[in-house]
């Protein structure tokens, strides 16, 4: 069976490498890192991913929804990474789960695990 392929959606690179850290300590793989929603769109479309996690907030004011969208039609489960509450989070995503942030490795552990038991809408 070959690992979990994971998109990493963070605009901040040293916490997409610490991500990236903890996906390969938790013997996930990384599908791609992208830092813009159409970076991640065309990672997406591309194939190979099997989870996604979006981080809310982009550079620019750019928010993750339309990364999200493209997940959900597509039935790749993902989970929103936040530094506020789950109230930043668009209301058709709020029944996602979320990643705090500062990030932990068992918190992140724990998000990808929730996405095992959350069904695509």
């Amino acid at each position: 069976m070959r690992a979990q392929s994971i998109l990493i959606v963070e605009d901040e690179p040293l916490i997409a490498m610490m991500i990236e850290d903890f996906l390969d300590v938790l013997g996930k793989s990384v599908a791609g890192s992208a830092d813009t929603v159409e970076g991640a769109v065309a990672i997406i479309a591309d194939g190979g991913v099997d989870a996604a996690i979006l981080d809310v907030n982009l550079r620019g004011g750019e928010k993750s929804f339309p990364i999200a969208e493209v997940l959900a039609q597509k039935g790749i489960p993902f989970v929103f990474a936040t530094g506020g509450s789950h109230d930043t989070v668009a209301e058709q995503f709020r029944d996602r789960p979320t990643l705090p942030k500062p990030f932990t490795m068992d918190g992140v552990s724990k998000a990808l695990d929730a996405l095992g038991t959350a069904s695509a809408a």
